[in-house]
């Protein structure tokens, strides 16, 4: 034990270099998920006595992760008000009238959102429209995903908090003595990169493969779209107006057809004037549904007694097990519709839609039923051994009269930041506190729009960036980098840091990289006598800007998933983009310093 103490009193420093190693080893083998091995490699350190007790918990004082998670809050309550699934449903009008230029209004307008919102819930809601824009355009959708996801990344790098790394380089910049870094000091180097990467995709889609993907249909996988019918009350103020003047239907709720008098019809419906009892067949995602649902305006879906409401009790999702005995038979049918006071007001099938409408669309195995009813009946249901997963739906209505206070209280984040009044997080903190004394969004669901594996991430790579430097290892790395450096040219430091943090970003988790190279590249700079502001802007655009693997950024493995892409389609265009938009970035550092 003596000896273990003496070993590290004499090489703390190097002790300290070869536990960093050993995590880097464990990212790569990705044994265990990168969250877990930071966790241990702090947890390492902190044995060892290389980072002390108060040290450890310090880091929880920073404010970059808790700035993230506040942002990842706003981000949720502008998808809970159905803002950015009205953004949407005005991208696919424009797309279904002019389908070309709705490529560059897209283009356009996913950078202008990537700028304020987290990359991860934009691609998410992106992966269908473009799916409908392959479409409209006759552009095989393989051509558009990967352009569309580089687009969004690459827009998250214009302002601090276009990124969650952003927002962690610049924390650890002011813990380390430099001044706060404003929201927008980065843009003129993102705008260059975004720019430069735009015209490279123009001109190398060609790279880019042209079959269809043989999984994810023409959602992409991301979207489950039910079939359910809207019944037209009896005292309806919708009795006797033409269907075409419902502002209901979008991208989210497409009508399929009218089922009056046991007769369906299809086609152009829009002058068709409406009756009482009149069913509007309607292909819906689960959030609109349960928006109509809470309207009042319609009754929903299909029950054995007319008197069941759909409004009341609770909504579940089940699944219809394989071995069910009405496997064949018409949904209307189904026993427990018959035995129990419920009403289903939602039916999904993989790949396609069920029909021709809800009550005759033929049972399937693995078919995934919405479903109200009362306690009780949600009770019988569970203990059902025919049907599989049932549970409450995790899906919400939007608050659209909400929309308003979501908007303003980003707006407000932005313009206060921008102008100096108060710090990015404090601001940030402000409007989640307003989000959710206004209803903006449930505190259940804010707290779960923030993705704890990022956050523990963070905390736990801050604790082993604060090792590093207790144990003197920074000061040996830097010491080491130095004398190689010092002969450089000094504009040169920027390319080194832009691509050193591009290439680990490829291979291990941006905010990972992120939390290890600011203080490093701080004391470097600080060393060789220069300014650290543009290194630390390098390497925040570098661990983000990262397009040659499905795991350089965590939106490229959604659409890798989405798209059914090889990794060698990454590859490909990945590479000279990853090398275009690195240039230009580091020459306009370059330039404007």
């Amino acid at each position: 034990m003596h000896m273990v103490t003496a070993l590290l009193g004499v090489y703390r420093a190097e002790i300290g270099l070869v536990l960093l190693a050993c995590v880097f080893v464990a990212f790569l083998r990705e044994r265990y998920p990168a969250s877990v091995v930071a966790v241990l490699g702090a947890c390492a350190y902190a044995a060892l006595g290389l980072i002390d007790e108060k040290g450890l918990f310090s880091v929880f004082a920073n404010p970059a992760p808790l700035t993230v998670a506040a942002m990842l809050v706003l981000s949720g309550a502008l998808i809970r008000t159905g803002t950015i699934n009205r953004v949407a449903d005005l991208i696919m009008t424009r797309a279904q009238r002019h389908p070309r230029l709705a490529l560059a209004e897209v283009t356009v307008g996913i950078v202008i959102i990537s700028c304020f919102l987290n990359n991860t819930p934009v691609v998410v809601l992106l992966i269908p429209i473009v799916f409908k824009l392959a479409q409209a355009t006759s552009i095989p959708v393989k051509k558009l995903l990967i352009p569309m996801n580089a687009v969004a990344v690459m827009g998250g790098c214009i302002t601090l908090i276009g990124t969650s790394t952003n927002l962690i380089v610049a924390g650890i910049a002011a813990e380390q003595g430099m001044e706060p870094i404003g929201i927008f000091a980065i843009s003129p180097y993102g705008i260059a990169g975004t720019v430069a990467g735009i015209a490279t995709l123009a001109c190398l889609s060609f790279l880019l493969p042209s079959d269809e993907p043989s999984i994810g249909g023409e959602n992409g996988g991301t979207v489950q779209d039910y079939l359910t019918e809207l019944v037209v009350p009896h005292d309806s103020d919708l009795v006797g107006r033409e269907i075409g003047s419902l502002s209901l239907f979008s991208r989210s709720v497409v009508l399929l057809g009218l089922k009056r008098a046991g007769e369906i019809r299809r086609g152009d419906l829009k002058e068709e004037e409406l009756h009482a009892g009149d069913r509007l067949i309607v292909r819906a995602d689960g959030a609109a549904i349960m928006t109509l649902r809470e309207s009042g305006r319609f009754e929903l879906g299909i029950a054995a007694d007319s008197e069941t409401s759909s409004h009341e009790g609770t909504v579940i999702e089940a699944m219809v097990a394989p071995s069910h005995p009405s496997t064949g038979e018409r949904l209307m049918d189904i026993p427990f519709l018959h035995a129990l006071r419920v009403r289903i007001i939602g039916m999904h099938r993989s790949r396609h839609l069920a029909g021709p409408d809800l009550g005759d669309a033929r049972v399937r195995g693995a078919d995934r039923l919405l479903i109200a009813g009362s306690d009780d009946a949600v009770r019988s249901l569970r203990d059902n051994p025919h049907l599989m997963g049932v549970d409450i739906s995790r899906t919400r209505a939007f608050r659209r009269n909400k929309a308003w206070i979501a908007i303003l209280s980003m707006a407000a984040v932005v313009t206060f930041a921008a102008l100096n009044v108060i710090s990015i997080g404090l601001a940030a903190f402000l409007a989640v506190g307003v989000i959710l004394v206004t209803r903006c969004i449930d505190a259940e669901e804010a707290w779960s729009a923030i993705d704890g594996d990022v956050l523990v991430l963070i905390f736990a790579m801050l604790a082993v960036g604060l090792a590093l430097e207790q144990a003197g290892s920074v000061a040996l790395m830097v010491g080491w980098i130095t004398p190689l450096l010092e002969v450089a040219p000094t504009w040169s430091l920027v390319f080194v840091i832009y691509f050193f943090a591009l290439i680990l970003s490829e291979l291990l988790s941006n905010n990972a990289v992120a939390a290890l190279m600011t203080p490093i590249t701080i004391a470097l700079a600080r060393q060789l006598g220069v300014d650290p502001l543009p290194l630390v802007i390098a390497l925040m655009i570098g661990a983000s800007a990262c397009f040659a693997t499905p795991i350089g950024y965590q939106t490229n493995a959604l659409v890798h998933a989405a798209g059914d892409y090889r990794f060698a389609d990454f590859v490909r265009i990945g590479v000279p983009l990853n090398i275009v938009v690195g240039l230009a970035v580091c020459t306009t550092l370059v330039l404007l310093n």
